[in-house]
């Protein structure tokens, strides 16, 4: 199973739990987090190798603990998924073509907040 822009299943996992957690994690409190009412229980090897794989993709920091390392998410999830669309949009030439489709899938009320920011945006802008 894949998720967010090519993760695995466990490397999204581990990213939800540290973007809804309110401060970054040791590895055995994220293990405890992801065994709950799991069936097959993680072992603690392959939590702390995923989150290593995930802080040399820079997508994790890796903070000093005493003996131990926290981990906690660079970016928060609006910022990564953001970054996912635009980078997206850069993959063709046409902006506008891709950008219409876009509009056209998206829920009536994702749309009208989508408006409400290009509003903003334009209301922001020098000489608007």
């Amino acid at each position: 199973m894949v998720g967010l822009a090519g993760f695995g299943f466990l490397e999204r996992a581990i990213m939800e739990e540290l973007w809804a957690a309110p401060e970054p994690l040791r590895v055995r409190e994220l293990l405890v987090r992801l065994n709950e009412g799991a069936e097959k229980p993680l072992a603690y090897n392959t939590v702390q190798t995923v989150a290593e794989r995930l802080a040399r993709k820079g997508l994790l920091q890796k903070i000093a603990d005493g003996h131990a390392f926290r981990y906690g998410p660079t970016r928060a999830r609006e910022e990564y998924v953001a970054e996912l669309m635009l980078d997206t949009l850069t993959e063709t030439d046409d902006h506008g073509a891709v950008l219409a489709r876009f509009a056209e899938g998206v829920a009536a009320e994702d749309a009208r907040q989508l408006l409400e920011a290009l509003r903003r945006r334009e209301a922001d802008e020098p000489g608007s």
